[in-house]
């Protein structure tokens, strides 16, 4: 498992631009991230590329001034704004004698911390195991050496890296066992869901967007609802209540974010087919966030790889109240609303929001009674 730094860790965060459009707004989110995992920001440098180096990812002359900077600053973990390759993690591990932590690593690290379910944790030890996999194909000094003796921990003259590897294999597939195992579980209730006139909602959208508080205000429930990356990480359903006649159950999702690790994808694939499976996806986006037509991107390529895009989507542009906006709403060519401005802070739109749910329920109850020879939900 990762040797996660210490509460309060003071930490070096280190950006490339390699030409990126968007190196500010990822520089932004990175300090973000840092500062949701509890470090303390000591020192930030901000490097200009063309490629990474093979190496030190940076450059031996940069790594040079930045060892001096994280003296100065007595940063005791230093955080890169990109994926490493694990040469270029012990490489440099070993040239600042600090503890690397990569955009991955951090976001794994984050995600141990905000895990509360039981499935939430097996899902995050599973992604860290599949990352720290790749971390032992050659290994660090200690694990190099020959275990002697005969028995469980191995046989006469195996390396410890073997065990190692034997041990994260074997951990691995226990996981992944009892995951398809709680996989099978909930595929069974949403089988039952999916036959009664239940109309299934997952909100989704760019991590800190607001997905929670609209929870809440749909739901009356008091989930985590914080200015903070990735706060909610165990998906919540509660029933909503629109009408007396009317059954809906929402469900609150995990952020997304650029570049979500794969290994995350992966491991949260049984949770995040909750949205794959729903009939309706209301896409929550942050339009105080200057960035938010590239978060929109973002979320909806990760919607493709869990194979969610051709679910009906409501996008949901959050947080008027920080800008001069009324609520307002779109229609589509089917004149069913498909984009709607409200403040899941103050409440205001969300009548609208309703509105369009009653549309999509309603759409639904027709083609469930075959009214509709063709379902018209899929013609988005």
């Amino acid at each position: 498992m990762f040797e996660r730094p210490n509460e309060g860790s003071s930490a070096c965060v280190i950006s490339i631009n390699f030409g990126d459009t968007d190196f500010e707004e990822s520089v932004q989110e990175i300090k973000e991230l840092v500062l949701s995992a509890d470090m303390k920001i000591v020192s930030i440098v901000n490097i200009k590329r063309s490629a990474p180096d093979p190496k030190y990812f940076i450059g031996s002359g940069k790594a040079e001034e930045v060892k001096l900077v994280i003296q100065e600053s007595l940063a005791d973990t230093v955080i890169f704004n990109h994926n490493l390759s694990p040469s270029q993690e012990r490489n440099l591990e070993k040239y600042f004698n600090t503890r690397i932590f990569d955009r991955t690593a951090l976001i794994l690290l984050i995600f141990a911390k905000r895990a509360k379910s039981h499935e939430g944790k097996l899902q995050v030890e599973l992604a860290q195991l599949d990352h720290l996999s790749s971390r032992l194909i050659k290994g660090w000094s200690h694990l190099e050496r020959q275990k002697g003796g005969i028995g469980i921990r191995g046989g006469p003259g195996e390396k410890q890296l073997e065990l190692d590897r034997r041990m994260l294999r074997l951990r691995i597939k226990q996981l992944k066992e009892k995951l398809d195992k709680l996989k099978r579980q909930r595929t069974i209730q949403r089988k039952k869901r999916n036959r009664s006139s239940v109309l299934n909602i997952s909100i989704v959208g760019y991590t800190n967007a607001g997905k929670s508080t609209l929870f809440n205000q749909l739901t009356r429930a008091n989930a985590l609802a914080v200015n903070q990356l990735f706060a909610t990480l165990d998906t919540t359903s509660r029933k909503l209540f629109i009408d007396e006649d009317v059954k809906c159950v929402i469900s609150d999702t995990v952020g997304f974010i650029k570049s979500l690790p794969t290994t995350l994808i992966e491991a949260f694939k049984s949770t995040l087919e909750e949205s794959s499976e729903s009939d309706l996806l209301l896409h929550v986006v942050n339009m105080a966030n200057s960035n938010h037509s590239d978060q929109i991107i973002a979320v909806n390529e990760i919607l493709d790889e869990i194979n969610a895009s051709s679910i009906p989507q409501i996008l949901v542009l959050n947080q008027i109240d920080k800008l001069d906006i009324k609520a307002n709403h779109e229609r589509d060519e089917y004149d069913r609303i498909s984009a709607i401005q409200l403040s899941a802070k103050t409440g205001e739109g969300i009548e609208l929001l309703k509105e369009a749910i009653l549309e999509i329920y309603f759409s639904k109850q027709l083609a469930a009674s075959n009214v509709f020879k063709e379902n018209p939900l899929t013609n988005r």
